[in-house]
């Protein structure tokens, strides 16, 4: 008897889109080095972090207008401030995010992504920005990592440079990753904690105190995810120079990483009805493109203002 092809493919795509990516975001673990990041790196934290607010701010409240599920805004806005499709499916998996909203979300920063990728380098060429502040723009405005490294390659070719302060910056905003994961973790557990309690009308307001420290005590011990436990204990052992010792390991996990994500984002893709995200998937790219450029103007306008301070 021939096995189901149909049934079997969407198994393997299921499998693929779950495993690939957690092993994908450990082995991207293992490309950072907390050295470099607490060093140039840490310059560019203030940055970070107000772009992630604004990036979550801009996506929640345009997408409210919009009409986007939260899900897709707290993915597009976590893919636009954070890494691209690596923050998307490590905050899809704690969100319980639909495969629908991904690809949306996917679509929504793909485009852009692409775009800051391709504009930087001659933007900041034709306007005579310092390598340092290229690598802020570039490091804390472009999505995903091989998108910044890219153009910090363009740019290095038009202005006869060998430089990766974009990428030492893109690498700190990959931490802030591990920060974003927990407190997502917290207000998705708070969220099914109060359905709970909701649906309980018989609970007394003195085990519902107890329940909600025990919420707030074990929910990352409990709820977040064991893969990003072992992404930051990978790029633990990078930074004391575990892996320098091992011929061919930084290749391997660089390479590694990218496969895995693609293979993954991939298998979510197979699993999409094309049709319905040309025809739907409209509201979360214009939602994207918001983002973007909220986070774009900061970065650009914060290179600008305090150019000393970037040296």
């Amino acid at each position: 008897m021939l096995p189901d092809l149909d049934k079997d493919f969407k198994s393997g795509t299921t499998f693929v889109e779950k495993k690939f990516l957690n092993l994908g975001i450990i082995m991207a673990g293992a490309t950072l080095n907390f050295k470099e990041i607490l060093g140039y790196g840490g310059k560019a934290l203030p940055l970070i972090i107000f772009n992630i607010i604004l990036a979550f701010s801009v996506a929640y409240l345009i997408g409210r207008k919009l009409q986007v599920s939260a899900n897709t805004s707290t993915l597009v806005g976590a893919g636009t401030s954070i890494c691209g499709g690596t923050a998307i499916a490590t905050l899809a998996s704690i969100i319980k995010a639909k495969e629908i909203e991904i690809a949306y979300a996917m679509t929504a920063i793909f485009l852009f992504d692409i775009l800051a990728a391709l504009s930087y380098p001659y933007l900041a060429t034709s306007l005579g920005l310092t390598p340092n502040q290229f690598g802020f723009l570039a490091g804390t405005a472009i999505n995903d990592t091989s998108s910044v490294a890219a153009a910090e390659a363009t740019y290095n070719v038009l202005n006869n440079l060998d430089i990766n302060l974009a990428i030492t910056v893109k690498l700190t905003r990959i931490t802030m990753l591990i920060a974003v994961a927990v407190v997502f973790t917290i207000i998705t557990f708070r969220k099914e904690t109060k359905m709970n309690d909701t649906s309980d009308n018989k609970a007394t307001s003195t085990s519902q105190d107890t329940s909600e420290k025990l919420s707030v005590g074990q929910t990352v011990i409990k709820v977040f995810p064991k893969f990003i436990l072992v992404f930051i204990f990978m790029a633990i052992l990078n930074t004391v120079g575990v892996f320098q010792n091992i011929s061919g390991a930084s290749t391997f996990f660089s390479k590694g990483y990218k496969f895995l994500n693609t293979t993954a984002l991939a298998g979510v893709g197979f699993k999409i009805n094309f049709k319905d995200l040309v025809t739907k998937g409209v509201k979360p790219v214009i939602l994207g493109g918001c983002t973007w450029l909220a986070v774009f103007a900061s970065s650009f306008l914060f290179v600008l203002i305090f150019a000393s301070f970037i040296g």
